[in-house]
């Protein structure tokens, strides 16, 4: 079950408002905690132990860390701080990754050790994150012990962003764990967040994502350069729309219930140069890579040769928590050499250059990278780059190529405009000066986007989640 299906819009979501606004405050975090499990075992009952393990696991340790250090017994503080990250990320690699190391190594020793086929909990990428960044940040002193197992649990479960993020630090939700405050106000403010989030993934993502798998399942050989073009360029709105999609319904459904999760997206194709992208893309991941990683690594501190190697280890590291193959480990090291040559001199040279220039170099780069994230094979990947600029005897463009880019144009122009704050700048003006006109307007476009997006999910089969695998 997931937030863009008929199941969950139309009997989970009111069913669960339903209880938790008729119930006392003091127990509401308790229905959270039983609707979101409920909601994970719905996809995912027989890994359902793995969540409760991590949340009386890190809570249990958070709880330790907390009264070793207020005792001054930094070094069991340490320990049990070890306990939870080395569990936690047992735990990752086990189910995650432990088919791709068998793979491998059965391909360098010629062994025959058969595969796990373990299927990949839900949202464990997400989950297993977050629980982390709560014991290190009790550890750090920057975040207080939470003593309430079920508030605790409450967190971790969260379902409005369990599957799909953002990841939330603890600290940035731990006031609104027990005292946060629904409004009528906010009610409003998420429902038409999560509305614009189930448009963006129903209506433009779902729709671009029917073109990009139509062409990455065409024969290599025969795929023109034209429509080879049009395959990445829809793979990249359907994967941004997908995702920021999904976000926006987190967050929405984060404020109704009376939590302000932090933005996961800033319009980043309108980014100016890739380091300026990873601010924009996925925030939250590049801001717990940070925290957690790049800094304690000693960041830029010590030296040039260090900071490079930080850089090649936090990206190839972002490439592998995307998922368990060669190519997002090619693709976190594209990213990071990019980034390396923009920090050592490339900034200095895009600063000086017409924005209109450096927004076709970053996207650029941004479509080339998708090639390579899309493919799980790189031979694959690398194969469709080499199409992409035209080496090789594939055709420039054909019949077929030509009338992809005539039924497909007037989506395309929708997701370009779409992707940026255009639309979100002509709101604000229109708001200023017809602001009882705006209001019906917004109000009818809400209207529209979830009558359409219904009718859509009812009549059509295609609805991939991309962040599943994630």
């Amino acid at each position: 079950m997931v937030f863009s299906s008929v199941l969950f819009l139309f009997y989970f979501l009111p069913f669960v408002l339903t209880i938790y606004f008729i119930a006392p405050k003091k127990y509401r975090n308790f229905i959270l905690l039983i609707a979101s499990l409920l909601f994970y075992s719905w996809g995912e009952p027989k890994y359902i132990w793995i969540m409760i393990f991590s949340t009386v696991l890190d809570y249990t340790c958070g709880r330790l860390v907390h009264y070793y250090k207020c005792n001054e017994n930094i070094n069991k503080a340490k320990l049990w701080l070890g306990v939870s990250i080395f569990v936690n990320l047992g735990l990752l690699g086990f189910f995650k990754y432990s088919d791709f190391l068998i793979s491998n190594i059965n391909n360098i020793l010629g062994s025959s050790i058969p595969l796990l086929n373990l299927t990949l909990p839900i949202g464990i990428s997400f989950y297993t994150f977050q629980t982390m960044s709560y014991t290190i940040d009790v550890y750090r002193g920057d975040t207080k012990v939470q003593n309430n197992i079920i508030s605790f649990g409450t967190y971790v479960t969260l379902f409005p962003q369990l599957i799909a993020g953002p990841i939330v630090r603890y600290q940035t939700v731990a006031e609104e764990m027990d005292n946060r405050v629904e409004s009528y106000d906010l009610f409003s403010e998420g429902i038409k967040r999560f509305t614009l989030g189930l448009g963006k993934k129903v209506l433009l993502a779902n729709n671009i994502g029917i073109l990009w798998d139509n062409i990455s399942h065409l024969n290599m050989s025969n795929i023109p350069v034209l429509t080879a073009w049009l395959g990445i360029l829809a793979f990249s709105f359907q994967i941004y729309f997908d995702f920021s999609g999904y976000s926006d319904m987190a967050i929405g459904l984060g404020k109704i219930f009376g939590f302000n999760f932090l933005e996961n997206f800033n319009y980043p194709y309108m980014s100016k140069s890739i380091t300026e992208f990873w601010r924009r893309w996925h925030i939250s991941l590049g801001t717990w890579f940070k925290e957690y990683l790049y800094i304690p690594l000693g960041g830029n501190r010590k030296g040039r040769f260090n900071h490079i190697r930080n850089i090649l280890i936090v990206w190839i590291l972002t490439g592998i928590w995307h998922g368990a193959s060669w190519n997002f480990a090619l693709w976190g090291l594209f990213f990071g050499i990019i980034l390396i040559a923009e920090k050592l001199f490339l900034l200095d040279i895009l600063k000086k250059l017409p924005q209109w220039l450096t927004r076709i170099y970053t996207l650029f780069l941004v479509l080339v990278s998708w090639a390579i994230f899309a493919f799980d094979s790189i031979k694959d990947g690398l194969s469709y780059i080499k199409i992409l600029f035209g080496f090789g005897s594939n055709d420039i463009f054909n019949h077929t190529s030509l009338y992809l880019l005539y039924t497909n144009i007037l989506l395309f122009l929708i997701l370009i405009i779409g992707s940026t704050d255009i639309p979100k700048r002509l709101w604000k003006h229109m708001n200023n000066r017809f602001s009882k006109i705006s209001w019906i307007a917004e109000n009818v476009f809400l209207f529209l986007v979830v009558v359409l997006s219904i009718a859509y999910l009812v009549d059509q089969s295609y609805n991939p989640f991309l962040y599943f695998r994630f």
